[in-house]
């Protein structure tokens, strides 16, 4: 059985996807997964040896310039190689009106959610097959019961196993902390970032802060410069920081793809959750702790934290989740069971 997955981005919705391969693979032995994904996350699919092949979809180039894209031929390309295969099933794991298109441009019968269990109702006009899935479940455990649906096979009652492929050897005496994501409202406080660095390095670990957009270099530079420890790592691809992910003793991270990542990796990490709810989008991993804010107002789901300036630390609900605490939970998961 030939299927393709289609589910664009980003990158922790990614990482959501595999336990439900994991799943299907193991219910169905011989499937073979084709992914359709965005060109940014090209790498990602890769990562699970039941993806044999990747299709790379530029959609958020193309809504740049529609015109463009268009005269130069590259939608047209995009769909001649869409359809090159021939597949006994689509699923759309999105659910969003930008995978459902793509995904009726497939040869084959498409699967998704029901209009019902969708954020953008109008993809299910899309789908052949549509399935009812609690939005009140965690991401992961939508996935794997649509997967378990659409397939035909029982939902197992095994916790989740991302599958991802490791060559992992001896972990390094280093950290990495993940301190950057797209909302203002989940960055936590520099100073706690500050605070972090010394503690990790009065215990004699290497602090190491990864960054790729210009903006990200310079807040890992700023919590170097405060805290006088700490390493700026260099810029790298998802496969690089993938790779030093899976070396590293621990991570900290905000709510973001990476976090996501070295969960999935079973890297000894914790995740700092404010305005997100971390029972429908929490990382999950063997060696994972969640650490939820205790707040009146969160979760709040807003992008700026709209709390009076008053408050000692911005966003204000991380002021119930200070340094120590967060330290004291990740050596808690460097502790071998």
């Amino acid at each position: 059985m030939r299927v393709l997955i289609v589910k664009t981005s980003s990158l922790g919705d990614l990482i959501h996807t595999f336990p439900a391969i994991n799943d299907a693979v193991t219910a169905l032995p011989g499937t073979e997964f084709h992914w359709l994904v965005e060109e940014a996350f090209v790498q990602v699919p890769g990562w699970h040896p039941a993806v044999s092949k990747t299709l790379p979809i530029g959609l958020r180039r193309w809504r740049r310039n529609w015109r463009t894209a268009r005269k130069k031929g590259q939608i047209r390309q995009f769909r001649e190689t869409l359809r090159q295969d021939e597949y006994d099933l689509v699923i759309d794991a999105q659910g969003l009106l930008k995978s459902a298109l793509p995904a009726r441009l497939a040869r084959g019968p498409v699967a998704g959610y029901d209009r019902h269990s969708l954020r953008e109702p109008l993809a299910s006009l899309f789908y052949r097959q549509r399935h009812a899935v609690s939005r009140r479940l965690h991401a992961v455990e939508r996935i794997r019961r649509l997967f378990a649906l659409a397939l035909d096979y029982p939902l197992p009652a095994t916790p989740p196993e991302s599958g991802l492929q490791t060559a992992r050897g001896e972990r390094e005496r280093s950290l990495v902390f993940l301190h950057s994501t797209t909302w203002p409202s989940k960055h936590w406080p520099l100073p706690w970032w500050r605070e972090l660095t010394g503690l990790a390095t009065q215990a004699g670990y290497r602090v190491l802060f990864p960054w790729y957009e210009p903006e990200e270099r310079l807040r890992a530079e700023e919590i170097i410069s405060r805290a006088g420890a700490g390493e700026l790592m260099p810029r790298m691809d998802l496969n690089g920081l993938k790779d030093q992910l899976e070396r590293t003793s621990g991570v900290v991270g905000v709510d973001t793809g990476l976090a996501h990542l070295a969960a999935a990796l079973n890297t000894p990490a914790v995740t700092l959750y404010g305005p997100t709810e971390e029972s429908l989008t929490g990382a999950m991993g063997k060696r994972q702790q969640n650490l939820v804010v205790d707040f009146p107002c969160a979760p709040c789901l807003r992008r700026e934290c709209s709390y009076p300036e008053e408050s000692p630390v911005q966003p204000a609900c991380f002021q119930t989740l200070p340094p120590v605490l967060v330290w004291t939970a990740l050596q808690k998961q460097m502790t071998p069971a």
